[in-house]
């Protein structure tokens, strides 16, 4: 959510080709967040949840991703320069890259601690201040910094404020953001009682590493394009169009954001229920109810896109086409981490990294072909592509291999609704608010209809327990 608050800031002080550049610093974060995590997390999950010895899988996690972290760093520094190129980012930001990257990484296992531990408030808080650090820094030295320094020649404010400085401003509320939480969520290292289990890292490791290749190719599939843009589309024009892609992609966050928070729960529910007598009936249940608050937040945001792009500046405006591809694409991305359940509590990680790359090899291949032709609109169909096929191919894998109760009939018809009534409002009645508010509430009704009776047994049960 941080990065949609950020949207409107942005586009507002800087060009899109400024913004072109730090979507570009952003892709590279998400890709060597990966190598740097390694597929731990998931394999934290897995072996804490199985394991007897809760500590040695802590403490064995914690020394694994320390050292890496470190070796990692140490690597993407002596070759900065080669793969800035690579990247197409200035190697003069490199430096707050690395730092923020180790930084994250020492986090990744106390923050699945806390969710491991089942400790939301605690996880929400520390998190919540993060996002409020990182705000606050950029609104400090995007907007107010400036203004001070012009309204007095000399003083405190000018020797602090360097104009043009935006990106490395960026960078540096992230740096200060990511330390504050690492010292937060960082008690875990200091009372715990370091304990390396070369048996258990081995283990870990052979689940891990096809969580990380599966890792890879869902970065490609969910950054890759922003590269491809910057090196296949005119360079007079590529930085500013990947600027304008990345705003408008921004605003499909509602999606992303709920798919997110979604996964988020649901992961430590499924390894923690996978034992139990039926755990693949709540599996179905828990994928049907994703399904419906999915449609609506789809129909939502498409209802109401000409009210949501005025959190972006209208030098953005003319990539808007593209948000109810992407949106749908977010959509088939949260089912598919649904689905995925299936894999992961069979410990057959290995078919999340085949599927992946499946959907990374459509990314690659689409977004090579198409960008010359249609530009960014090729990276939006890549990315429903990839992400559609993601949704199919694990939906009938796993009906075979673990068979879970979906209600596809209900599911295809929330799913097909949803489409045909976002297609409609924004393709064909050309955004008029009061027909699309007549397909929401017409998408409402629908589903009060077929799941009334099932939301009032869940909240009076809920009630009653309370009580």
């Amino acid at each position: 959510m941080l990065s949609f608050l950020l949207v409107p800031l942005y586009t507002r002080v800087m060009a899109p080709e400024s913004y072109g550049e730090v979507t570009l610093i952003y892709a590279g974060f998400a890709i060597f967040n990966v190598f740097m995590a390694y597929g731990m997390e998931t394999a934290f999950f897995r072996f804490y949840s199985k394991e007897g010895r809760k500590n040695s899988v802590v403490s064995t996690a914690l020394i694994s991703l320390t050292a890496s972290s470190f070796l990692i760093a140490l690597v993407v520094l002596l070759f900065k320069d080669a793969l800035a190129g690579l990247l197409n980012i200035q190697p003069r930001f490199f430096s707050y890259v690395v730092i923020i990257l180790v930084l994250d990484a020492l986090a990744i296992i106390p923050f699945a601690w806390l969710r491991a531990m089942e400790k939301p408030t605690k996880y929400a808080i520390i998190k919540i201040v993060n996002v409020a650090i990182n705000l606050g820094l950029n609104i400090f030295l995007l907007v107010l910094l400036p203004k001070l320094a012009a309204d007095t020649e000399s003083g405190l404010w000018n020797k602090i404020y360097v104009p043009d400085f935006e990106i490395n401003y960026i960078l540096i509320a992230i740096v200060i953001a990511s330390a504050i939480t690492l010292l937060l969520v960082g008690n875990i290292y200091t009372r715990q009682t370091f304990v390396f289990d070369a048996q258990l890292w081995k283990k870990m490791l052979r689940y891990a590493l096809p969580v990380m290749i599966a890792g890879v190719a869902f970065t490609i599939n969910e950054v890759f394009d922003r590269i491809l843009l910057a090196e296949l589309l005119p360079q007079d024009i590529a930085k500013a169009e990947l600027g304008k892609y990345q705003a408008c992609y921004k605003l499909a966050l509602f999606m992303t954001l709920f798919a997110t928070a979604f996964r988020l729960g649901i992961e430590p529910f499924f390894f923690k229920h996978a034992n139990s007598s039926n755990p693949q009936k709540a599996y179905g249940q828990i994928t049907n109810y994703f399904v419906i608050l999915g449609s609506l937040i789809l129909l939502t945001v498409v209802v109401f896109i000409d009210y949501v792009k005025l959190i972006i500046d209208a030098a953005y405006w003319e990539a808007l086409y593209i948000v109810p591809i992407i949106l749908l694409a977010g959509f088939c991305l949260g089912i598919y981490h649904n689905l995925s359940v299936w894999y992961k509590v069979t410990d057959r990680t290995h078919v999340g990294a085949i599927i992946s790359c499946i959907g990374a090899v459509l990314t690659i291949v689409i977004n090579i072909m198409l960008i010359p032709k249609i530009g960014y609109l090729a990276s939006a169909l890549a990315t429903l592509a990839a992400y559609g096929s993601m949704m199919t191919i694990s939906y009938f894998w796993g009906k075979r291999q673990y068979p879970i109760p979906y209600n596809m009939r209900k599911i295809g018809f929330y799913l097909i609704t949803s489409i045909l009534f976002s297609a409609l409002v924004f393709y064909v009645f050309n955004r008029n608010i009061l027909i699309g508010i007549s397909f929401w509430l017409l998408f409402l009704a629908l589903v009060y209809k077929l799941e009334g009776r099932e939301l009032k047994n869940i909240f009076l049960s809920n009630e009653s327990e309370h009580h």
